[in-house]
């Protein structure tokens, strides 16, 4: 056994679970560390909080006068609390966070020093952007680029450090970060939907898209993840055979929470309440060492930064605790991978939730009139919602262990699919007024008696209605919910604003009823998009054939699932809708489409590192001990030896075969990858990346898994999976 995996295990099975001490309800810790509405009341003047409020409610601009009293609040807040430092909190297009911190500290003069933070650091900073991806925008050496302040979602302090999110754009004013858009699909969201909601409501004012993630990791101990260096560079693991007992016998699944995790979870829990992360769920995933935990549903844009700012307290934490978080989608093969389901819904400022059935056949119709548009949304927009979760990591995990595919399909369970049914066969044009009575009574008025009790999950759908939401599972665990979020709200947007123009114009040119116009237009909508509907194994060869004949995509990597991201239809509606400008558009496009080539040349080299540093090497040493072995059985048996060192002769054999073979394999992968890199071409690149490099991985790691299972344990210097999953 390798000294490191020695060690590793040695200092694993010795961990002690760190105690955590609770004495206080979580209730009188949350928020406690924000600068929220309650702590605004304490420390404002009424004319900034009225201002902050209004920013907040109604996207009123906040004058200078009134930042500086913010600041200053802010700033005597915060130096209650131990700061010594602020930031502007950002969350640029590498994946991660971003903050750069400065003191509060100024000299003034003659020696003396004061705590000094006004309204101009509280609104917009400029750090040093030249190294952010920009995807082309500007030119490297034009660094300037721009944090601003964004009321909606509330300062915070971590450690000594007031946070402030902020908004990161470049000097000619483009988006470069992942909430600007969001923002943006937010609003066109609200502007959309509430104008529908007039035609059920006059008193809705405003529409908030809601959001509830489920965030899945995987925890193991940090010796055993720092003994692994593809763990350490990648994040998962290039090889490793799987254990005799995985998740076979769904042990795991929501068992007793292992006592080392359990001290995790609570001491992460309070640092969340601090945050005003609104953490409620926690439990045991399918596989080994897997784990998932849950809030409470958030506005959209707060619950991103909370997610965001979770998966860099996650890792944090687990340091304390002297384990390691895995974010990434598939770190361990033949085991369920790690998703983020995205649960999204849209509500009024009249408390109604749009996709929860009603109590009369009015509100009804406003839940399927939402229902249906939803629908249609993701039918018209398969691909670009597709593209929204691609990523090299999440490629690994779509499609199997309880992952829904590659084709994207909605989920709406047996009764409602009937519920559709019967209200696209109501008659086109008016109806008598027997007819719309039968319709509210027969079809819209049974909606509460079908939906929360009789719509079931189904596992492998990307796109499922779960009572009273839809659940975008397909997001992938290192994602930064900001993007799906921003296409799933513009989409929706965008056939929101289009169904109602054409309930206006039934309504003016047919003489139709509001209620008729919008069962017309409801039915030929359920016409247009039954294609998108599934509600079966979506795992099989024959869901894929059937998607096929259906029209819908099936783009199984990200390169060929980014191009939805730049086509003409993409560009038109992000533009439309005011979300994001063709260049921005064609940015995000470039930054992602690298990001996938730079981290499968990274998996690449790592692969190769490994398996010719450490399994090759392990495998010739051990193979020259039972050669040694084979000579002294000769010594002492003579020409009757082969009949003693038969197995022996065979097991060098078979060595020898697998280190030809990743020999092989690593230079035809090596010299595949010299050749992508010549290309200048990114898509090429990316490409070639994808279709002749990365198809090397699985041969070597077939080869390199099978040494591991012949090669002595003693001597293989790499962590096993038993070690990595079962190690609590």
């Amino acid at each position: 056994m390798s000294k490191i995996r020695f060690q590793a295990l040695k200092e694993a099975s010795n961990r002690k679970p760190i105690k955590v001490v609770e004495d206080t309800r979580r209730s009188e810790l949350f928020g406690l560390n924000v600068f929220n509405e309650n702590t605004m009341r304490q420390y404002l003047t009424k004319e900034a909080f009225k201002g902050v409020i209004n920013a907040v409610k109604h996207g009123t601009k906040i004058d200078r006068k009134i930042a500086d009293q913010v600041a200053s609040s802010m700033k005597e807040w915060a130096l209650s609390k131990g700061v010594t430092h602020y930031t502007h909190w950002f969350q640029p297009l590498t994946g991660a966070t971003a903050e750069k911190h400065d003191a509060f500290f100024e000299t003034i003069g003659d020696g003396m020093a004061i705590e000094k933070f006004g309204g101009s650091q509280l609104v917009q900073q400029e750090p040093d952007a030249s190294s952010f991806p920009n995807g082309g925008i500007r030119n490297t050496f034009e660094a300037r680029g721009y944090t601003a302040w964004d009321p909606t979602s509330p300062a915070y302090i971590y450690g000594t450090t007031l946070c402030i999110p902020t908004v990161f754009v470049s000097y000619t004013g483009e988006a470069l970060d992942y909430k600007t858009p969001l923002l943006r699909a937010l609003h066109a969201v609200d502007d959309a939907a509430t104008a529908v909601c007039k035609y059920f409501d006059k008193n809705v004012k405003k529409v908030t898209s809601s959001l509830g993630w489920e965030q899945e990791y995987f925890l193991i101990d940090k010796a055993l993840a720092n003994s692994r260096p593809d763990i350490t560079l990648t994040g998962r693991t290039l090889l490793g055979h799987s254990p005799a007992k995985g998740q076979q016998l769904d042990d795991h699944y929501f068992g007793s929470i292992p006592s080392r995790a359990l001290n995790y979870m609570r001491d992460l829990e309070t640092e969340c309440m601090l945050l005003g992360i609104p953490v409620k769920t926690r439990h045991n995933e399918v596989a080994p060492n897997q784990f998932e935990l849950a809030p409470i549903y958030e506005e959209s844009n707060l619950a991103v930064d909370h997610n965001s700012l979770l998966m860099d307290v996650m890792g944090k934490v687990a340091s304390r605790h002297n384990l390691k978080v895995l974010l990434h989608e598939k770190p361990f093969a033949g085991v369920n991978g790690s998703g983020k389901h995205n649960n999204w819904s849209l509500s009024t400022n009249t408390g109604i939730n749009l996709l929860a059935p009603g109590k009369t056949p009015m509100s009804n119709l406003q839940f399927l009139t939402f229902f249906i548009n939803t629908i249609k949304a993701v039918y018209d927009n398969e691909e670009l919602l597709r593209a929204a979760i691609a990523s090299s990591s999440n490629d690994h995990r779509l499609g199997a262990n309880e992952a829904p595919p590659a084709i994207i399909s909605v989920f709406i369970g047996e009764q409602l699919t009937k519920v559709l049914a019967e209200l696209e066969g109501v008659t086109n044009g008016k109806l008598s007024p027997k007819e719309k009575t039968d319709l509210k009574l027969n079809v819209v008025g049974k909606i509460p008696d079908v939906l929360l009790d009789n719509t079931d999950r189904n596992r492998t759908s990307p796109f499922a209605f779960t009572g009273n939401k839809f659940e975008f599972r397909a997001v992938g665990s290192t994602a930064n919910c900001a993007n799906p979020m921003t296409v799933l709200n513009t989409i929706v947007a965008k056939q929101l604003k289009e169904f109602k123009g054409e309930v206006d114009v039934l309504i003016e040119t047919k003489d139709l009823k509001k209620d008729e116009a919008i069962f017309n237009v409801l039915r030929e909508y359920i016409k247009a998009s039954r294609n998108v509907l599934f509600e079966g194994n979506g795992y099989g060869e024959a869901w894929e054939k059937e998607a096929k004949k259906r029209g819908l995509s099936n783009n199984k990597t990200t390169p060929e699932a980014l191009k939805a991201r730049i086509s003409k239809k993409t560009i038109a509606l992000f533009d439309e809708m005011n979300v994001m400008s063709p260049v921005e558009v064609e940015a995000r496009y470039e930054i992602e489409i690298e990001e996938y080539t730079k981290r499968i040349q990274i998996e690449s080299r790592v692969l190769g590192d490994i398996a010719g540093n450490h399994v090759i090497p392990t495998a010739v040493r051990y193979q020259n001990m039972l050669i040694e072995n084979v000579v002294g059985l000769k010594d002492i048996f003579g020409k009757d030896f082969e009949k003693q060192a038969g197995e022996q002769i065979k097991l060098i054999k078979k060595i020898s075969e697998h280190i030809e073979v990743i020999h092989a394999k690593v230079d035809a992968m090596i010299d595949a990858r010299k050749k992508a890199n010549n290309i200048e071409d990114a898509v090429k690149k990316a490409d070639a990346y994808c279709f002749k490099v990365k198809p090397f991985f699985e041969e070597i790691r077939y080869h390199c898994d099978k040494l591991e299972l012949m090669i002595d344990d003693e001597l293989w210097p790499l962590t096993k999976y038993r070690e990595l999953l079962f190690t609590r």
